[in-house]
């Protein structure tokens, strides 16, 4: 399983970049977590917009969904090539409104998850687990059949069950809104030392700390995670690639 970081930023892309979005790539399967500002000019620096054979959404701030009508939009010019494809979009009915604009004319379909039930998508298998955040949101841990396992954490304060729920991860993906100290965990969201604690909890073989503060240095964030968690740490970059190797 290949994992492409293709935005990372809190809240707004930086000039030339974006928020939330991942591409997953297993077995000729392409799929998107996540497909925030600014996601749909990246993504298609690794990937066609008509490659894509499913998204999959955390929640329904726009740091996380806003690309999603032009990938509608998209999904539209594209249908004159490629009348037959439908594309599958993953989120929860925890808001009745957002779900239904998941399914746009005949080029995209809303399709449910729920906490309580594996949700397979081609080649991966999909568990999610609710966060601590404003809204509805959910983490999600992804597998293949080689044993290969991703964890994305998706926008949540620290919680000992998400811990749990990531143990042994060969790819820890975890939110990180701030440095150690700052407050941001009342707003549903984790510093680095949030970070270095669940890190050392769950034991992934590779952290990635994405979700980024738009000011300070970005490698304090790895040193104060070093802090509690002895492992590989990494910021997120666009364009950051991961194989997961599985057993």
């Amino acid at each position: 399983m290949k994992v492409t970081v293709i935005g990372y930023w809190h809240g707004f892309p930086e000039k030339d970049e974006a928020t939330s979005g991942y591409l997953l790539e297993h077995e000729q399967c392409k799929l998107l977590i996540d497909c925030g500002s600014g996601v749909l000019a990246k993504l298609q620096s690794y990937c066609k917009v008509e490659e894509l054979d499913a998204v999959v959404l955390s929640h329904y701030h726009h740091d996380h969904k806003a690309d999603l009508g032009p990938l509608q939009y998209a999904s539209i010019i594209k249908a004159a090539e490629y009348p037959d494809k439908q594309l599958p979009i993953y989120g929860h009915r925890m808001d009745e409104e957002q779900f239904a604009g998941l399914t746009f004319q005949h080029v995209t379909t809303g399709v449910e998850y729920k906490e309580e039930e594996q949700a397979m998508i081609g080649p991966f298998t999909f568990q999610f687990l609710r966060t601590r955040h404003p809204v509805p949101c959910y983490a999600m841990k992804i597998t293949v059949t080689d044993g290969a396992s991703l964890v994305y954490t998706a926008d949540t304060s620290y919680f000992d069950q998400l811990a749990d729920f990531s143990a042994g991860a060969d790819l820890l993906i975890a939110e990180c809104s701030g440095y150690a100290g700052e407050k941001v965990t009342q707003f549903g969201h984790m510093t680095s030392s949030c970070v270095g604690k669940l890190a050392a909890r769950a034991q992934p073989r590779q952290v990635l700390l994405s979700h980024l503060p738009h000011h300070g240095k970005h490698q304090q964030l790895i040193r104060e995670v070093l802090d509690d968690y002895q492992g590989a740490v990494a910021t997120a970059k666009t364009g950051w690639q991961y194989e997961l190797a599985g057993e």
